[in-house]
């Protein structure tokens, strides 16, 4: 490398460390307003099992009901991280507009789906609840459109912005949270609190000019584009199974106060992946536009770096699981005994996740499809077993343990092929 690539590469270098920072920073000031909201659940739920249902439709089926957009959406930040790297202006501005109609008309396949299927999918976790139905179609349809602009925003790098959306959001979910169970004390309307939230979202017309492109649209669709969306499928299955799965579970399983409490628990245990969830979207994007020289030794080091803060992180939540319990006013002696062992799982998923975004932006294919097939072994695994809490919870850590282990010697794997 001469000494003026290596000058510019110099800027990119620092500058990926300092995103995922101040990104990370952001983030955790609203992970912590987001337990915040979960203390106001607590106090303003006071009907049995209405805690678990409002966190199931929130934290697992909302998101089940957006996976085709969001497997579209981690494509396109791909392709468009790529191009941006690349210095390819007018290819970037053509993929752009390609990318902005592709992802609209997914959305609007998204919702067709969403109208189609939330009635039996409602009815089969929640009964015959109306309520929560409505709360539930109107949070994904906010959802879907949202993550409509969103994915372009990451493409582009705009982390800091992304932030500040995120954060403006939690202060919204948590006042309109606070408003709706202080006069209708229903879980639905808890649903509806955290779409109206996303208006926030609509901040980003202030940016709307950094994004009108003049030129021809460019699109996507060749043969590595959709080789890399059946495999973002493949990824975004095993990140739901991992992350969000067993919530399904316990809806299906668990009754009233049970789910509660595995609710509760859940929300403090998949903060520790969430948290370092920042330093991810950061590796992600950069290791998409470049794979080599120095940026590679700041790409390794945020690999690091989550993996230290996740296991600190559970370590902090298993001793101060009692302060984090009563903060969100759901401290019990069932969930008490929970903690631990739900956060060593979260470690395990955190750590896989990490791996599978290195895999994914790698395009280590084969990686990434099995980061999916074991997702989905994981969760079928935890349906079979996890009938109980007790039983769930002693599977949960054994089934992400052995799920981590196959992945890293995968990982491994292809690191000392590809350094060959």
């Amino acid at each position: 490398m001469t000494a003026e690539s290596q000058n510019k590469k110099t800027p990119l270098v620092s500058a990926l460390l300092q995103s995922g920072m101040i990104f990370t920073a952001i983030s955790f000031a609203t992970s912590l307003g987001n337990l915040w909201f979960q203390r106001v659940l607590g106090l303003g739920l006071t009907k049995q099992g209405d805690y678990g249902n409002a966190n199931s439709a929130i934290g697992s089926l909302i998101p089940l009901l957006g996976l085709l957009p969001a497997a579209a959406s981690i494509a396109v930040t791909h392709y468009v991280a790529h191009f941006k790297q690349s210095g390819d202006q007018a290819h970037l501005r053509g993929l752009l507009l390609g990318c902005r109609k592709f992802l609209f008309q997914l959305t609007v396949v998204g919702t067709v789906i969403t109208l189609i299927v939330i009635k039996p999918v409602t009815h089969h976790f929640f009964g015959d609840n109306q309520s929560m139905m409505l709360a539930v179609l109107i949070a994904t349809l906010f959802n879907l459109w949202s993550a409509f602009a969103i994915a372009l925003c990451s493409g582009l790098g705009w982390f800091k912005r992304l932030a500040l959306i995120g954060f403006l959001a939690m202060l919204l979910k948590v006042a309109l949270g606070w408003l709706f169970t202080r006069y209708w004390s229903a879980a639905a309307m808890t649903v509806l609190a955290t779409a109206f939230a996303l208006l926030a979202n609509l901040i980003l017309l202030y940016w709307r000019n950094d994004l009108k492109l003049s030129g021809e649209p460019i699109s996507p669709w060749n043969r590595d584009f959709i080789q890399f969306f059946v495999v973002s499928m493949a990824f975004a299955v095993g990140f739901y199974c991992f992350f969000q799965g067993d919530l399904l579970i316990a809806q299906h399983y668990f009754p009233g106060a049970r789910c509660d409490d595995f609710s509760a628990v859940g929300i403090l245990a998949r903060a520790l992946p969430t948290t370092i969830a920042p330093l991810l979207a950061v590796l992600f994007t950069s290791r998409s536009g470049e794979q080599a020289g120095g940026v590679v030794k700041e790409q390794l080091k945020l690999l690091g770096l989550s993996g230290v803060g996740l296991v600190c992180g559970a370590v902090g939540l298993v001793l101060l699981r009692t302060i984090g319990l009563k903060a969100i006013h759901r401290n019990t002696l069932e969930a008490a005994t929970y903690v631990a062992p739900f956060a060593a799982t979260m470690v395990f998923i955190g750590l896989l996740q990490s791996l599978a975004f290195w895999a994914l932006a790698s395009r280590w294919l084969k990686i990434s499809i099995l980061y999916g097939v074991l997702g989905v072994a994981y969760w079928l695994v935890l349906l079979l077993v996890g009938k109980t809490p007790e039983a769930l919870l002693h599977a949960m850590p054994i089934a992400a343990g052995i799920a981590f282990a196959v992945m890293l010697a995968a990982w491994l794997l292809a690191m000392r092929q590809q350094s060959k």
